[in-house]
């Protein structure tokens, strides 16, 4: 099935293909911004599941180049050391209590980096 980066086995990421794929996708930002002249901090991602994935690794890997994101089904694929802080940017992460692929616990190890709580 066609991903944005590679994987090697089910919610198992090739983390090197992933940082590749990120900083790309955010040099395509930037170039796009300057080039049809829109403001790069005006940019919001939308996302499910692999969409959210790539767009919480855009957020992690290169922060700034996103003033927030709706994440629907997403992981966090990567872990960056340290973690951004990144409390002045919205997210919004929706995840089910029974999604067989991503546990109730994933998606809230984003949340302190915006300043929110972690899991509940």
């Amino acid at each position: 099935m066609p991903r944005f980066f590679r994987r090697l086995a089910e919610g198992v990421f090739d983390l090197d293909d992933l940082r590749v794929r990120t900083l790309e996708l955010a040099a395509f930002v930037a170039e796009s911004a300057a080039r049809y002249q829109f403001g790069v901090r005006r940019v919001i991602a939308v996302g499910f599941s692999n969409g959210a994935n790539m767009a919480s690794s855009l957020l992690l890997l290169s922060p700034g180049t996103l003033s927030g994101a709706v994440l629907y089904r997403g992981m966090v694929p990567i872990e960056p050391d340290p973690l951004p802080s990144l409390p002045a940017t919205p997210v919004w992460l929706s995840n089910g209590r029974t999604d067989p692929l991503v546990s109730p616990r994933r998606p809230t190890d984003l949340s302190p980096c915006f300043g929110a709580p972690g899991p509940t």
